[in-house]
């Protein structure tokens, strides 16, 4: 039986606690909301921390373990439905599954890209307030910072155990490594799928990647031989308070498609041993499995899927990878008493579009716009017993609010930080209680530090270039025009006005709680076992400063 230490038990988090401790800060939007709701909202909770308890009891006094897959540029409609899988042709069985057996949030929103989705799970912010606003591929000295404070640091404070597996991508300093951010164990790469997918022999013959691999031309005037990235460390493991090793790469090795299958094929490996692991321990735990697949970039030998599509084709292989996952839970025997969520960090990478074998279906966009094919995505929540199975929910949800509802349910709301804005809103009741009871109705769309676009509601307003008002932006009923092509002066003339107020609370909450920067560093200290190249390229990139 598993046991919370006695002190972590005490903290499930009460309405009694709530009035005895600072309240979180909010943006202005929800504070808004909370003068219209906030009477109800807590009556609501009371009744919401009794349930807790009761489900809680039920288990012996053990609080729920978690986890977390997030699959990589996969848009709205291409997981966990049969009808989209005949006209995609892929099989997504094991997913399509595991959406009947839950919660499908139909309006889950991301950011428009992985480094910035992950960043805001992980913090519960819009990662432009840490910061962190775009995908970088190569060296950058940049990262989370430390004095961010992530779930998986929140969760150990109650006594969870924490794993990370897969793909990071959150800066190549020391302190931006998941293994100082929060988790007891990891495994991940340094970069992302640009470098270990894209820059490689086989995705420049499959003509996907271009002008990198220096046989593709002679080079004739070739004088920085480092403006081509060159040495990157690939995949390292660590646990906390340690130093990272990399795996699996020697000095002078060149990185291809096959150590790239062989990478992804140890994370689903390790995924599987660590969960086994992680069950048998005394203490709940926090698993974070974040799949480099189905990025790819380079067609299969023997396709398994009709469409054969580099990506559609990985995701069926990853489809099936999931469905061990899930499995090997069910033979732990926690399964019952494991809340497991399964997304994607963002629309599709459009750029491949055809190829890949994935579109852009119901939504216009992909990966880095604020279009809703960009920030929309598939996302299914299961808890046995407590979420109803088969079950759907059209309230708004942003992948922020995954931080706030994960560390109420595990007690541990009380180690979220109150001296910033947490974007993040608690939406237990939500799980709990099912449609309409969400928390949210609005969403701040960011590329990178600009803010492009306001949702609320049904409505999404593209913010007016600088010095047009508000009557003049682009307003759009994401109901009746969800590809964003037909904006309507009718909703512009009286939204225009309220969207201005929901920007100007926004800015003002920035105002007084401003953002915080980037972390900084030397890229790739805390690794004990850099390979000669890898130093090179180091020196080479701090060696300008100097």
């Amino acid at each position: 039986m598993k046991l919370i230490p006695i002190l972590s038990s005490l903290i499930l988090t009460t309405g009694a606690a709530f009035a005895q401790q600072s309240p979180i800060i909010h943006d202005g939007e929800f504070n808004y909301l909370r003068v219209q709701f906030g009477d109800a909202w807590d009556a609501q909770d009371a009744e919401i921390d009794a349930k807790l308890a009761e489900i809680r009891e039920a288990k012996g006094g053990n609080p729920p373990n978690f986890l977390y897959i997030l699959i990589d540029d996969i848009s709205f409609g291409q997981m966990g439905d049969r009808k989209m899988n005949y006209v995609m042709g892929i099989e997504t069985p094991s997913i399509n599954q595991f959406a009947t057996e839950g919660l499908s949030l139909m309006r889950m929103y991301t950011e428009p890209s992985c480094t910035p989705t992950r960043t805001a799970m992980l913090t519960g912010r819009h990662p432009v307030r840490a910061g962190v606003s775009e995908v970088k591929v190569a060296l950058v000295g940049e990262g989370l910072p430390a004095s961010e404070v992530t779930l998986p640091e929140i969760l150990k404070e109650v006594g969870y155990n924490t794993v990370h597996v897969g793909k990071w991508h959150q800066g190549d300093i020391e302190q931006a490594y998941p293994h100082n951010q929060g988790f007891d164990w990891a495994a991940f790469p340094l970069h992302q799928q640009v470098q270990l997918s894209l820059m490689t022999p086989e995705a420049m013959r499959a003509n996907n990647m271009l002008g990198y691999v220096p046989e593709g031309q002679n080079n004739q005037f070739l004088l920085d031989e480092r403006f081509k990235p060159y040495g990157l460390v690939t995949g390292v493991e660590a646990e906390a308070g340690g130093t990272a090793l990399e795996v699996d790469m020697f000095p002078g090795e060149i990185w291809t498609q096959a150590k790239y299958e062989e990478m992804n094929e140890r994370y689903q490996r390790q995924a599987l041993e660590q969960l086994e692991r992680a069950a048998a321990e005394d203490e709940p735990f926090f698993l974070q499995y974040w799949p480099l697949y189905p990025l790819n970039f380079v067609y299969a030998d023997e396709p398994l899927s009709r469409n054969g599509g580099f990506h559609a084709d990985k995701l069926q292989l990853l489809d099936g990878w999931i469905g061990d996952l899930l499995t090997k839970l069910e033979e732990t025997g926690e399964a019952d008493n494991t809340i497991v969520v399964l997304m994607a960090d963002n629309g599709l990478m459009y750029h491949y579009e055809g190829t890949s074998g994935l579109n852009q279906l119901i939504y216009r966009g992909g990966k880095t716009q604020h279009l809703e094919g960009g920030v929309r995505t598939d996302a299914f929540i299961r808890w046995p017993g407590v979420i109803e199975a088969d079950s759907a929910a059209g309230d708004i949800f942003h992948v922020s609010d995954i931080y706030t509802t994960m560390a109420r349910i595990a007690g541990a709301t009380d180690h979220i930080p109150r001296d910033r804005i947490i974007d993040g809103i608690d939406q237990t009741a939500l799980l709990l209680n099912g449609e309409g009871h969400g928390r949210r109705d609005y969403v701040y769309v960011y590329e990178g530090p600009v803010l492009r676009s306001v949702v609320k509601q049904e409505f999404k307003m593209h913010l007016p270039a600088p010095g047009q008002p508000g009557a003049a932006a682009p307003t759009f009923n994401i109901y009746r025009d969800p590809r964003e092509l037909h904006p309507l002066v009718g909703y512009s003339l009286w939204a225009g006005a309220s969207f201005q107020d929901m920007i100007k609370r926004h800015q003002k909450m920035i105002a007084k709680h401003p953002h915080s920067e980037i972390g900084r560093g030397i890229p790739y200290e805390g690794i004990d076992n850099l390979r000669p190249e890898s130093e090179l390229t180091r020196d080479v990139f701090m060696g300008w400063q100097n």
